[in-house]
Order: C-alpha cells, then sequence, then structure tokens
C-alpha cells in the first residue's frame, strides 16, 4: 500500500535521483518535477547546462518508471532571485541567491504547486536531517558534515516545511554515489554543479553578467591611507575579502593585497593586506536583519552556535535583541570579511535555529 503521493524535485543531480528512488522504495507513490527558472528562457549564457539537467533529470524519471512534469517557474524565479541578486550588488551588498531559490522557490512556489496538486508531501536531494517528535519537527545539520547543507534553509519559513522529507539527511555523498552505482542510475557519476543557481556553470562569471545590467563605473583603488594604488571598473565586481582579480601585484613580501571595504561615497576600493591587524577585515560584531526562525527565538544573552556563511564552520555567538525584527551577535573569535547582505545561520549544537542578514 502507497504511503501517499509525494513530489521529488528533481535537479538533474544524482542526489535528487537517489532521494526519489529511496522514497519509492519506501513505498511512496513518486512523482518527478523540473521547474524552469529564469535562464532558461533569454539563453543569455550559453555555459549554462539547463537543457542538460533537463534530459537528465527526465531519463532519472524514465530510469524509475515515475510520472514527470516540468513546471514554469520563471517569472517568480525573475522577480525573487535574480532582480534580488542584481539590486543587492547594486546597492553594494553582497546577496546569496541560492538562499533566496530556497526560500521563494523550491520551498515557496514548489511548495504552494504541492499543495494544490494533491501532494501529501514534498521531498529534495538536501544533506539535511528532519527530526520529527511528538507532532513537531526540526530541521539539524546532516550526517555528512562537508556536505551538509542546512545553512540553505536558515531563511525558509517554517511552515513551507512541514510536509517536506530530506531522505539524504542520514547519509553521506560517497554512499549516496554507491546507491546511485549499484541501481544504474544513468546520472549516476554525473558532476555536481557549482556556481550560482541560475548561472548554472562554473565557467558563467558573475561579472560578465552584472555587465548585462550595471554599468562600469571606474574609481580609484587605495590603501588604508588614501594612497591610490591602481583604478577599479565597478564596486559592484568585488566582495570584502576577495583577493584575486583585484589587480594589484603583491608586495615585497609577498603579501596579497585584499579588499577591506567600498566607498561608495567616494567610488573608492579600500584594499589592505590579510592579517588580522588589518583594519576592518576581521570583526567580532554584527548586526542582522530580517530574522527567520524555525525554532524558539533566542534570548537576550543566549550562546549560539552561528555559520558566518556556507562552509563556514560554526562559532561561538551571544544573542542581544535590539529592537523586535534586528539583533545584535557577537563572536567569540574575530570574524573576517563579514559583508552586508550576506547570511549567517543560527544553531543551538546542530539544531538549526533560524538565520538573518548582515545589515
Amino acid at each position: 500500500m502507497s504511503k501517499g503521493k509525494i513530489l521529488v524535485a528533481l535537479s538533474g543531480g544524482v542526489d535528487s535521483a537517489v532521494s526519489a528512488y529511496l522514497l519509492k522504495k519506501e513505498k511512496y507513490d513518486v512523482h518527478g518535477i523540473f521547474f524552469r527558472s529564469w535562464q532558461n528562457e533569454t539563453e543569455l549564457w550559453k555555459a549554462c547546462p539547463w537543457k542538460e539537467d533537463l534530459a537528465s533529470a527526465q531519463a532519472v524519471a524514465n530510469h524509475l518508471a515515475i510520472p514527470f512534469e516540468v513546471v514554469n517557474f520563471i517569472e517568480s524565479y525573475r522577480r525573487q532571485v535574480v532582480d534580488y541578486l542584481i539590486e543587492g550588488y547594486r546597492s553594494g551588498q553582497t546577496p546569496n541567491p541560492d538562499i533566496m531559490c530556497n526560500r521563494y522557490i523550491k520551498f515557496g512556489a514548489l511548495v504552494e504547486y504541492m499543495k494544490k496538486n494533491g501532494f501529501a508531501g514534498m521531498a529534495t536531494g538536501h544533506y539535511c536531517k528532519k527530526k520529527v517528535h511528538a507532532g513537531t519537527f526540526s530541521l539539524h545539520e546532516s550526517s555528512d558534515k562537508s556536505k551538509d547543507q542546512s545553512y540553505f534553509l536558515c531563511l525558509v519559513k517554517r511552515e513551507n516545511l512541514k510536509e517536506v522529507l530530506f531522505p539524504l539527511g542520514y547519509r553521506t555523498k560517497k554512499a549516496v554515489r554507491r546507491i546511485a552505482s549499484n541501481i544504474q542510475l544513468p546520472n549516476a557519476l554525473r558532476k555536481d554543479s557549482q556556481g550560482i543557481c541560475f548561472l548554472g556553470s562554473k565557467e558563467t562569471n558573475i561579472h560578465h553578467f552584472l555587465e548585462k545590467y550595471l554599468p562600469h563605473k571606474s574609481g580609484e583603488v587605495v590603501d588604508l591611507n588614501g594612497n591610490i594604488l591602481g583604478m577599479h571598473q565597478g564596486l559592484h565586481f568585488f566582495t570584502i575579502g576577495q583577493r584575486k582579480g583585484i589587480g594589484l601585484p603583491s608586495n615585497k613580501d609577498f603579501e596579497h593585497y585584499v579588499v577591506i571595504s567600498k566607498d561608495y561615497e567616494r567610488n573608492r576600493l579600500v584594499v589592505g593586506f590579510d592579517h588580522e591587524s588589518t583594519q576592518g577585515l576581521y570583526q567580532q560584531d554584527a548586526q542582522v536583519h530580517s530574522l527567520n526562525f524555525l525554532e524558539q527565538k533566542p534570548a537576550n544573552g543566549e550562546r549560539l552556535l552561528a555559520k558566518p556563511r556556507y562552509r563556514d564552520a560554526s562559532q561561538n555567538i551571544v544573542w542581544q535583541w535590539l529592537d523586535t525584527s534586528r539583533a545584535a551577535i557577537h563572536f567569540a573569535q574575530p570574524q573576517r570579511a563579514l559583508a552586508v547582505g550576506q547570511v549567517v545561520a543560527f544553531y543551538r549544537g546542530i539544531r538549526l535555529v533560524g538565520g538573518g542578514i548582515y545589515d
């Protein structure tokens, strides 16, 4: 007897494919779905492998003998993810489009589609544990710490995760590859995708993308004393802590310049050297806004863990509310290159509490 009709988001990658297989093995009535996003419509980036992704997802569905459909989320994707990225860089922030894709598309528009079309639940290939106890649920880091993706769910609304399953939470990437090989999935050896989600390819340069929407505005590159070292073509091409692509040689001690700050008032890129004494590059205090909670809100003075960015190790912090919508966090250790607009995720141990955006 079927456990229920469940929608599995097939990206074309091996993780979502194995998720679909595992749920079918558990007697769910699995239906595969592939959503079309912004870049699929414009053909702006020839290197983007979306057609290969779609073909791979279709091949997986055929191999598993499950229904498969394609839905069009192009307009909502353009509005919620692409425009957000462009406006973020335009205003001097460092946006995270992958997190917004999760919030508004994968666990937003797709959840709405699931509910409207009679599905009992939805699943993805995220490496994240979901634990259910006494009628409620919590999210935890996955067993494979090197692949954990709980960070990317920190801004998803809790109500949109109620009917979502994460079949890979207790598995490692190595085990997932082994399952895919054993059942002869057509994408068993396909490489993981890299780069910004809607650009789709590591070869697709974010600078080339931004050039289509944000004009060049040349300005001075200066050191911390205001000495002019060179010229830049637009502050939106740089992020705090960036080392490569500044266009400056290392100094006589072979130290490399890194971006310390961006002075939008004078259109200056401020650079320095990457060590803890460098003014402004390392910080222990930050303010956060756009807070989202999957668990009980932190109390003033509460000690939590935080991941300043994806793949960063968890850091000890102390929480302090500033008002009802903003908080200050104090890191036990100085953190490198915290940037306005980046996303920080909060944890109690390995249990995901929520997230916010640096102010």
